[in-house]
């Protein structure tokens, strides 16, 4: 069984008197599960642009949570935010209203902000999935995988195997802004030096631009230990063969990479072979894909856990914090708790820590070379 729950005994065992189920308002729309404790779920169930997926998803994998743990005391409250600030604003307003207390999601930036706002109007916290930092806030909690984290990990690792001269590619945009800050930050910590940083562009499957700053690498090659290509998809493949195009010596140049790497594409592509990323360590995860794909026959998407955890999460909170269950200091106990994707905990500010596996690439899948901690009580 997968645990959802506190590792410390700082929860404790409450009893609380939960509220009976004939005293909450009528609900509206779906409802997932039939226990006493009512937890909005906010996803993009209408979204454009083919997003509207990723709200199924989610709700499977929501279905899929209580489906085993039949004795979860929650009822889901299912709303569809259309993957907007306004529908993320009247989804919140009406899980709240019909007796949330709770709100897992919404996925999208805007929609966060837009249930962040009604949600913090009545005290009831959020757990989203969205990626952009800008949103997380007290009482506003992302439980997704951070970039800073992964980078945090990553080239924390590098520096313990004494790499001390880095380079980068990292893309431009609101993404690789934040992996660069988080990329000065931890080669600053480890005393290492930076040798050059390329910006590149991608606009659709132009790759231009990448080619280009891929090139510009050369003068340093020889002066370097470690290349770190946070992006994933096609980019390291392509970065990797731009460069041996060129005859560049790559022997002692270790590259780098991040959560977006955990993909088949990148772990199976030969080229990429002895390169590290860092991510969660995924014996939970493949468990849970293969019980995804024998109840909805497709395999889900990597970040389909966050919802099953989130809802394992509010679960386990019920049932050991009694009342108290969505409180500040419950949500952000420093002990932190274990889903799916192994270790985590929620800061005051809505950020998250993860304990984060190293990876190195075999070029036919990956295998971890740094386990990923099992307590926040060392190295964070």
């Amino acid at each position: 069984m997968l645990l959802a729950g506190c590792m410390g005994s700082t929860l404790g065992s409450l009893p609380g008197d939960q509220v009976q189920p004939g005293a909450l308002p009528q609900t509206t729309g779906e409802v997932i599960g039939t226990g006493s404790v009512r937890v909005g779920l906010l996803l993009p169930l209408s979204s454009s642009g083919g997003n509207a997926s990723i709200g199924t998803v989610f709700k499977n994998s929501a279905t899929l949570a209580l489906q085993n743990f039949p004795s979860a005391d929650v009822q889901l409250l299912v709303k569809d935010t259309g993957g907007t600030a306004e529908g993320g604003r009247a989804a919140a307003q009406t899980a709240i209203s019909e007796g949330a207390e709770l709100i897992l999601g919404p996925v999208f930036s805007s929609a966060v902000s837009g249930a962040a706002a009604a949600a913090r109007a009545t005290g009831v916290p959020v757990i989203a999935f969205s990626t952009d930092t800008s949103v997380a806030t007290r009482g506003v909690y992302l439980l997704s995988f951070l970039p800073e984290s992964d980078v945090k990990r990553t080239i924390g690792y590098a520096n313990s195997q004494q790499k001390s001269s880095y380079a980068a590619l990292i893309p431009e945009g609101s993404y690789g802004a934040v992996v660069e800050a988080a990329f000065r930050q931890e080669v600053g910590r480890g005393g290492g030096r930076i040798a050059t940083i390329q910006r590149y562009k991608l606009e659709g499957t132009n790759t231009a631009d990448l080619v280009a700053k891929t090139n510009a690498l050369q003068s340093v090659l020889n002066n370097i230990d470690a290349l770190f290509v946070p992006a994933g998809g096609g980019v390291p493949g392509l970065v990797v063969q731009t460069l041996m195009g060129q005859n560049a010596n790559l022997g002692r140049v270790k590259l780098l990479g991040s959560g977006q790497w955990d993909t088949a594409q990148v772990k199976n592509t030969p080229a990429l072979a002895g390169a590290w990323f860092a991510g969660p360590e995924d014996k939970g995860f493949q468990a849970f894909a293969q019980r995804y794909q024998a109840a909805y026959g497709s395999a889900p998407p990597r970040n389909a856990s966050l919802v099953y955890d989130g809802v394992t999460l509010a679960a386990g909170l019920i049932r050991s914090a009694g009342q108290q269950r969505f409180q500040q200091s419950i949500l952000t106990n420093r002990d932190g708790f274990i889903g799916i994707d192994g270790l985590f905990r929620f800061q005051s500010n809505g950020l998250n820590q993860r304990g984060l596996a190293v990876y190195q690439i075999t070029g036919n899948g990956a295998q971890v070379i740094s386990p990923a901690p099992r307590d926040f009580r060392s190295g964070f």
